[in-house]
């Protein structure tokens, strides 16, 4: 292979085409945009979606399917979208979007999956799975803290290095460990000044040498910065074609040095392997059954829907009188705009779904389906339906202008018009059912003036027919929040620095993302995260560990028994948090450790296992390069959402891993005290120091006088009191401090 062709397969042919070498049988391969649908573009292309793709299934967008809590689920999601691909000729699905939901402005949060990476990462897994199941890569996205539309090309991700470890890369490592995905895609933006494109920490030493990564890094369209430094950096792929002009580049470099070929052929033979992978797998018999592949979709959307709120109006009543109102009954908002919009082989509303099976219902718009007009007569005639009818179910959500890749919103609010109308029906109509579509949290100021909420998120073409078996109790509502709603804009914890400066965003909230921060501050939400109902009920019972200590390599079983105590089938989500109980800095009250959803008929118990070692244990030391969890307590809480948690347990953790710690005269004797190395020594110390105290004790008249601090105080003091003040209050001179210095060190190994 020429070098001009080996700087050639670094680029593609066009916007979704690799480039082939027809001489050597390297043949050219398509990619298309998901994730949760095939975006095939054909003819002229573009990567934003203006113009017309084939007429695929469009599935639950990611915002959805997370609610469902099923790893299974979305696995077979994941292996339809599969055979989708191989019927089409596609060889990589540009998806799972696993970036974490910082804050609930950002434009593009219905593609990815949660604030939670652990949740993100499990789901982002499963879908991995179930797509190369079928000999079809996927590019997990957007590595990495692509949090933001704003300036998302050139603005820097100023993180620190715990809370890139502990928030913004898990779900991108369980991934990479878990499922071996094909390709990832490096995101537009800085981390911490260094573009995702050509940042070696990121792309080399975290990704392959850590997480070992085989596949083959992209670049999310038009993200390269410098090609060479990329290519160093371990970027292989630049979409879409730069005309020749960064594949000149590289062989420029080689040719003067500056580029060692030996790194070219590394990434040649990455990407290689992985288009001939494809082509081993190649399945030409492989059918696009879109009749089929919609039902499939119907059904994980009842699967992702989440009841919000319920006074005991849902499920309908047949033969009740029910006013289907808003545009969103007659034309639903299904996806979101931007590189993932799919051209729906087919959408049924729920006011069609409706029809075909003779409910009692009747439809007034009362608002547009995009935009924030008021109008009268429409408002008018649907305040009227309402009133006469029993139930009116309100169709409500964001429209198609308020959430978009490209743009961020503004604030959480809905259109004023919807929330006018609602406050207006709830006057005149006391059953109001609304039904949610929107990829993000929003605002409900009229929450408590209605009787039940039914989010259903972007539920991808079936969502009109799965929020049907839903209303009418056909299929029961299992979803759970995958993200915290709450209550304002400005409880959320990225309020004071989202967006940035459009230079750079810091990530001053650090670690307390979601619920972390809501739990540790105690700010009430409306809801939280984990949370939603059923139209059946759930009792956890005996929770039990396999063992009441764990070490560094040991693992401990903690199972749970969960009983449908209610009068229907259903599924609930089992939830486990972890909470450190020993007074460590800097760690939020409990993380998501553990989940499972559960399908129970009425009356059936099941026992749920989850398996904990001491990575779940741990928050990322940046002193010591690693997770750490330091000896003591941990409690286990088990429920059904973050915030109503029915059973705890608490297990004892020992490690044998040490602080990179070194002595000098800031060193506290309190942080001596606490270092099982240096304990010993101080102890004996302070001992001796207690001791010469004594015998300079004044008389009991003096004790009685007040004039002596308490021994508390006393103690306090020695633990706060740095090394080099000892000398100061006559403990030791100062050559008795630094030969003590210096057995410290010795005796930690610090010298």
């Amino acid at each position: 292979m020429t070098l001009e062709e080996k700087a050639g397969l670094c680029s593609g042919a066009d916007f979704w085409h690799t480039k082939g070498i027809e001489r050597l049988g390297i043949p050219s391969v398509m990619v298309s945009d998901g994730p949760h649908g095939l975006r095939k573009q054909e003819g002229e292309t573009d990567h934003l979606g203006v113009n017309e793709s084939i007429k695929a299934v469009c599935f639950p967008a990611a915002c959805a399917v997370a609610s469902s809590f099923d790893t299974d689920l979305i696995e077979k999601m994941g292996e339809t979208l599969g055979e989708e691909c191989q019927a089409e000729d596609v060889s990589v699905l540009l998806g799972p979007g696993v970036n974490i939901k910082r804050s609930p402005l950002c434009g593009r949060n219905f593609e990815y999956f949660s604030e939670d990476p652990y949740l993100a990462g499990k789901m982002a897994a499963a879908y991995i799975r179930g797509v190369q199941s079928k000999g079809v890569g996927t590019s997990i996205k957007h590595f990495a803290a692509n949090n933001q539309e704003y300036n998302r090309m050139s603005c820097s991700s100023e993180v620190s290095r715990r809370t890139l470890r502990e928030i913004y890369l898990p779900a991108f490592e369980e991934a990479v460990k878990a499922a071996r995905p094909k390709t990832v895609m490096c995101s537009y933006n800085k981390i911490n000044g260094v573009y995702s494109s050509e940042n070696r920490k990121l792309l080399r030493d975290i990704l392959r040498d850590e997480w070992g990564f085989e596949g083959y890094v992209m670049t999310d369209w038009g993200a390269v910065n410098d090609r060479v430094k990329g290519l160093a950096a371990g970027l292989e792929l630049e979409m879409p074609s730069s005309g020749g002009m960064n594949d000149a580049k590289i062989v420029k470099a080689v040719q003067d040095g500056t580029l060692d070929e030996q790194l070219l052929d590394r990434a040649v033979e990455r990407f290689l392997r992985v288009v001939f992978d494809y082509v081993d797998h190649r399945n030409p018999d492989a059918v696009f059954d879109r009749e089929a592949d919609h039902k499939k979709a119907v059904d994980i959307e009842a699967e992702c829907a989440v009841l919000l709120q319920n006074n005991g109006l849902l499920p309908l009543k047949q033969g009740k009188k029910i006013a289907y109102i808003g545009a969103y009954a007659e034309k639903p908002r299904y996806q979101g705009g931007g590189s993932s919009h799919i051209n729906a082989s087919r959408v049924t509303s729920a006011w069609e779904a409706a029809q075909k099976k003779d409910r009692n219902v009747t439809y007034a718009q009362g608002f547009p389906f995009d935009g924030d007009v008021k109008d009268d007569q429409k408002f008018a005639e649907a305040i009227e339906l309402a009133k006469s009818s029993d139930v009116a179910v309100i169709f409500a959500g964001l429209p198609d202008s308020f959430e978009s890749e490209g743009f961020d919103r503004k604030n959480m609010k809905m259109p004023d018009c919807q929330n006018a109308l609602i406050e207006e029906i709830a006057r005149v109509q006391p059953n109001i059912v609304v039904v949610l579509h929107n990829g993000s949290p929003v605002e409900v100021p009229w929450a408590d003036k209605v009787s039940a909420i039914l989010e259903m998120y972007l539920g991808g073409q079936g969502v009109g027919e799965a929020c049907d078996r839903l209303l009418y109790g056909e299929a029961n509502p299992s979803g759970h929040l995958a993200e915290t709603f709450p209550y304002r804009l400005e409880d959320n914890p990225s309020y004071l620095y989202f967006l940035g400066d459009g230079k750079k965003v810091h990530y001053g909230e650090g670690v307390y993302v979601g619920y972390r921060y809501y739990d540790k501050k105690k700010i009430p939400v409306r809801w939280a995260f984990g949370h939603g109902l059923s139209y059946t009920s759930f009792a956890f019972e005996n929770l039990r560990a396999s063992a009441e200590e764990m070490d560094d390599e040991g693992t401990i079983e903690v199972s749970i028994d969960v009983r449908n105590k209610g009068e229907r089938a259903g599924k609930e989500v089992v939830q486990l948090y972890v909470s450190d109980r020993n007074g460590t800095f800097g760690r939020p009250d409990k993380e998501l450790k553990g989940f499972a959803k559960v399908p129970l008929e009425q009356g059936e118990r099941k026992t749920v296992t989850f398996k904990l070692c001491a990575r779940d244990l741990s928050y990322y030391h940046e002193a010591l390069g690693d997770w750490y969890a330091p000896s003591g307590s941990y409690e286990i809480s088990i429920g059904p959402s973050s915030d109503c948690l029915e059973a705890k347990t608490t297990i004892t953790f020992r490690t044998k891993k040490l602080l990179p710690f070194t002595v000098d005269g800031t060193t506290t004797l309190g942080e001596l005290l606490a270092d099982p190395r240096t304990a010993a020594v101080i102890q004996q110390m302070m001992a001796e120091a207690q001791k010469a105290m004594a015998a300079n004790t004044p008389n009991e008249e003096a004790a009685d006088s007040g004039d002596m601090m308490s021994a508390e105080a006393i103690q306090a003091m020695m633990q706060a009191m740095p090394l080099k003040s000892i000398v100061s209050f006559g403990m030791m001179n100062g050559e008795q401090m630094e030969g003590l210095i210096t057995v410290l060190n010795q005796t930690i190994g610090a010298v």
